[in-house]
């Protein structure tokens, strides 16, 4: 199973948009990366689920124009910033479909070092705004990274 856990596109500046609604930059950017990752992978997720804040939903859209998953875009609960990553371990145990989670920073890095090493306070991956890590568990239930796209690579 792939698990594709991506950190929202930047956002305008709360001051100017209290919604928090992408900036040019993070359009241009997420595009970008969706772009790629249609072209050059085989992803093949069943749904891209989001954390409902309006920038994370945005980039789940953008993400989802280039991907056209079977299940569409869904807002889930347990995927905002200060949400616990130890909710997650049921649900990913329960599925083995590749899925894409759009969220914010703490929880993803937060979730990957769960994941990863089973301490969530270690710093394992440096997400980057916009960017993609993908992560595999394997037939014994072992998880590790694989690869990993963020805008700045594809300038």
């Amino acid at each position: 199973m792939n698990l594709y856990l991506v950190q929202h596109a930047e956002a305008k500046p709360e001051e100017e948009d209290t919604q928090r609604r992408l900036s040019e930059r993070g359009w241009s950017d997420i595009r970008k990366v969706a772009a790629f990752i249609a072209e050059h992978t085989n992803i093949r997720v069943s749904s891209i689920i989001h954390s409902g804040k309006t920038r994370a939903r945005q980039t789940a859209e953008a993400l989802a124009e280039y991907l056209n998953p079977p299940g569409g875009i869904k807002e889930v609960e347990g995927l905002k910033p200060l949400d616990a990553p130890s909710t997650w371990e049921d649900r990913l145990a329960e599925t083995k479909e590749d899925f894409m989670l759009v969220s914010h920073m703490p929880f993803l890095g937060k979730l990957s070092a769960h994941l990863l090493c089973q301490d969530e306070d270690e710093k394992i991956v440096d997400f980057q705004l916009g960017g993609i890590v993908c992560i595999a568990r394997d037939e014994s239930c072992i998880w590790s990274v694989r690869w990993m796209v963020i805008p700045q690579m594809l300038s």
